[in-house]
């Protein structure tokens, strides 16, 4: 997967600008829900290239001070019409403005050649790489121009089951296919199978009593709900199947036998089906911990398909494209199976195909998280290189 030698697309000053708006970006904080500042950076530097940029209303829809964004750029003709793309090849970016919560502020730091967070949190390159990707490449072809026309798609809440993406409207896109940067792993990988995702939330309803004088009055919710889950199997389950407690909250003070709690899960497989067995069994293990005489109590279970998996053939076009833009920046495309959801799968979802590949970050979601500033530059030359092969290789029609 390391790039062998190959002609950079990208010029000293662009990988200066690549490197700065990463960084300011990252000090930006945006946890799903509050994307509106760094929404914000975004238009104010696509505008400042006289690139269009329209704003959809999901913001309210999944819970976001914004919505998602959408923006055009004509191969022919900087700051052109829409009605442009419809006549030639039109392809689609996508990155999202979401992090996942902040542990602490964000202080980004160049060390030994890589970027991380002077603090012990996250970086938020995930995805602030892929945004400044794409800031990058917009201010490259509206310089230089482009060989199609080019749209980029900026979501909100992502992190929280791609509702940004899900509410998105993928029939106002012209291109014929698009592709994300939002896998954390070694740039050439492309994502070609990810998994159906199920949220579970349970609340458990007992008896409040006084614990230290009548605690056999009461009836725990809390012990509802640890009975619940030593019952089940968690973590992995097998190589495509994944089940997590994300947050348990319950019970009101201490000496209080707690009424109420409630708990989140999720349960990811590669297979369809399995991943509904396993959600089916889950909810037995609920309702069960829940008739246990000690325990006594009622349940509430609500259960979401939040997004569904898909499987790529490796023969489709925008596969193959994804390969010869890698081929041409020096890479050896690989093809992986991945336990993460994207917005490719939400944008699959509605009929449009998606590609997700890899970005080059480290550790997503962790303390530690990083990214080398040769990753952000080599992500950008495959983005154009992207355009070049789909102009070069792939037809309207065909794709």
């Amino acid at each position: 997967m390391t790039a062998s030698a190959s002609v950079s697309r990208v010029s000293e000053l662009e990988r200066r600008y690549l490197n700065g708006t990463f960084a300011e970006l990252c000090r930006i904080g945006s946890p799903s829900g509050h994307e509106r500042a760094c929404a914000e950076r975004v238009i104010a530097e696509l505008r400042a290239l006289g690139v269009k940029v329209q704003e959809d209303d999901a913001g309210p829809a999944v819970g976001s001070d914004c919505g998602n964004l959408l923006a055009f750029i004509s191969s022919d003709s900087p700051g052109g019409s829409e009605e442009t793309a419809k006549q030639g090849l039109s392809l689609l970016l996508c990155a999202h403005l979401d992090t996942v919560p902040l542990q602490a502020s964000v202080e980004p730091v160049l060390l030994d050649g890589m970027w991380e967070n002077a603090n012990d949190g996250i970086l938020g390159a995930d995805n602030k790489a892929a945004i400044a990707v794409l800031l990058a490449l917009a201010r490259h072809v509206r310089r230089e121009g482009a060989p199609v026309d080019v749209e980029l798609l900026f979501t909100v809440g992502e992190e929280v089951a791609l509702a940004g993406a899900r509410a998105f409207d993928a029939s106002l896109l012209n291109s014929n296919c698009g592709f994300v940067f939002d896998h954390a792993s070694p740039i050439g990988e492309i994502v070609i199978e990810s998994p159906t995702h199920f949220r579970v939330e349970a609340t458990f309803h007992g008896v409040a009593a006084h614990a230290g004088i009548r605690p056999e009055d009461g009836r725990s919710a809390i012990l509802a709900v640890a009975r619940a889950l030593a019952s089940m199997q968690l973590g992995r389950l097998d190589k495509g199947t994944t089940v997590n407690v994300g947050t348990i909250s319950g019970g009101t003070a201490m000496n209080v036998v707690a009424a109420d709690c409630t708990l989140v899960l999720e349960a990811r497989a590669l297979e369809d089906q399995r991943a509904e067995d396993v959600v089916a069994e889950i909810v037995d293990r609920l309702h069960e911990a829940a008739n246990i005489p000690e325990c006594d109590c009622d349940v509430d279970i609500s259960v979401q398909r939040t997004f569904s998996g898909y499987k790529l053939a490796p023969s489709s076009r925008p596969v193959r494209l994804a390969e010869e833009a890698l081929r041409a920046c020096g890479y050896q495309p690989v093809h992986i199976s991945s336990g993460g959801g994207s917005d490719a799968n939400a944008l699959i979802a509605q009929g449009f195909a998606t590609v997700n590949l890899a970005n080059g970050t480290e550790r997503a979601h962790e303390p530690g998280e990083r990214v080398s500033a040769l990753a952000l530059e080599e992500m950008l030359d495959v983005a154009l290189a992207l355009l070049d092969e789909a102009a070069g290789l792939v037809s309207a029609t065909a794709l």
